[in-house]
This record gives C-alpha cells, structure tokens and sequence, in this order.
C-alpha cells in the first residue's frame, strides 16, 4: 500500500530523515520506535504534505503512485489519514459540522443527514463519547484522552485506508488506551486490507494492538526491525544497542 524509497527530509536546514526506506503492505500494522527527535513524527508528517517538511530526494509511494505532487487534501482523499500527537484546537467548528463537510469532501457529494447521523451515533457509542461532545468545538477543553477518542472518531467517519497514529497512547489513561485500542481492532476486523503506521515510544497500546513489525529509528534511519518482541525488550532494555541492521524486510534492506 505505501512505499517509502531513499526519504531524505530536511526541518529547519536539518536533515531529519536520511535516505529512508520502508514498504507496507495491505492489512499490515507497522511501528516506528525510537528516541526523540530521530524523525518517528516527520515520516508521518512528510507523508501528509505538512509545508515545513521539505522533501529533498526519494519518493513516497501510495497504491505504487507517486503522491509527491499532490496536496494534503488530495492525499486525504486517497484514503490517507494522521491521527495527530497534538490534535488542534478549533474554536466555532463543532464535531459533527467538521465530519460532515469532511465526509462529503472525500466522497465528493452531498452526505444525507439521517445516514450520517446514525453513523456519528455508532461511533460515538463505541467510544464511549458523551452526546454532547459531537457538538462542542474541535477539541475545545477536552481532556487528553478525549483527544486521542475524537482522532479514532474522525477515522470511524472517514475510513481510510492507510492509518497513521502517532503517539495516540500519549496522555491517554488507562480506560480510555484500552476503548482507543478496541476501536481500532473493531476497525481492522471491518476493514481487513487497511494497513497502519503506529508511532509510539511505549508498549501500552501494542499490548492491545499487535504489530506484524516494529522498526527502531535512530538518526534518520531504520536500524532494526523485529516483531513485538522487539518492543518488549526496548521497554526492559532501552534504545542502547549498536546501530546495526538486523532484517531484510519485504525483499530489500529495511534500514537503507
């Protein structure tokens, strides 16, 4: 589904990803551990067009189409979709308002409303939400965890294809993780050739939502990959070991 060849991103005149290379295939949940600031969120974020990401060389792949040209939107529209770290606030712009222009955008027609709201409604029920949060303001003085429900919520309504979640376990607790990780299985199960890319410092959410891979990311590379055991040891062991490539992963070297 996405091809990630020879990445080379500049923030800022810094080189934050060098030369990076992952593929992910149909139905495949992929994470991406690390320190900070190894460029874990600028994948995500150059994947997404975000303007201060400037690509220098490589290509991203979607569908095996170049997506380089197109704008954010029409990325979107694709089927491409970031759950954000820090999910903006929006003052004057309730849920329910932003999801249906959003959904009518994707699908490039008008949306009935009876039918958009009982799938707002099912949503909302499987993420536990309260009525009232659809139609508050974009974020407007929720709480963490209710940030991270309202990201799974816009996913739920949109449906994409490709899944990015970046640190959606952050400033989550414990009930709230494990409602977000049902979501998100609940999803795979419907959509069985959705793939994701998980960005995660910590073990709390692959415990409920088992990766087929998880590739460590030190100084704009990959440098290891493994399965979930290889994030059970991070979690005991830490980032320190040698930067070495230990998988050949889908065919070619997953750490360039």
């Amino acid at each position: 589904m996405l091809e990630i060849k020879d990445l080379t991103v500049k923030v800022e005149n810094k080189i934050v990803l060098d030369k990076f290379n992952l593929v992910i295939n149909d139905g495949e949940v992929h994470v991406i551990m690390g320190p900070n600031g190894v460029g874990k969120s600028t994948l995500t974020k150059a994947i997404m067009n975000e303007p201060n990401y400037k690509i220098v060389s490589g290509d991203i792949l979607f569908n095996k189409k170049s997506i380089l040209k197109l704008t954010t939107d029409q990325r979107a529209k694709l089927g491409i979709f970031l759950a954000m770290q820090n999910p903006l606030e929006i003052d004057g712009v309730t849920n329910a308002d932003f999801l249906r222009t959003a959904l009518s955008s994707k699908e490039n027609k008008n949306i009935n409303l009876y039918s958009f709201i009982k799938k707002i409604d099912e949503a909302k029920i499987d993420l536990k939400m309260p009525d009232e949060m659809v139609h508050r303001s974009i974020n407007k003085g929720f709480s963490g965890g209710e940030k991270k429900k309202n990201e799974i919520l816009q996913m739920k309504i949109l449906e994409p294809s490709f899944i990015m979640l970046d640190e959606i376990d952050s400033g989550v607790d414990v009930d709230s993780l494990k409602i977000v990780a049902d979501n998100i299985n609940m999803y795979r199960k419907k959509h069985i050739q959705s793939s994701y890319l998980i960005i995660t410092h910590y073990t709390h959410l692959l415990k409920y939502v088992k990766p087929d891979f998880v590739h460590v990311v030190k100084e704009g590379k990959i440098v290891k990959t493994g399965d979930y055991t290889l994030a059970k040891e991070i979690e005991t062991k830490g980032f320190n070991f040698e930067k070495v490539v230990s998988n050949v992963f889908n065919g070619s070297d997953a750490s360039e």
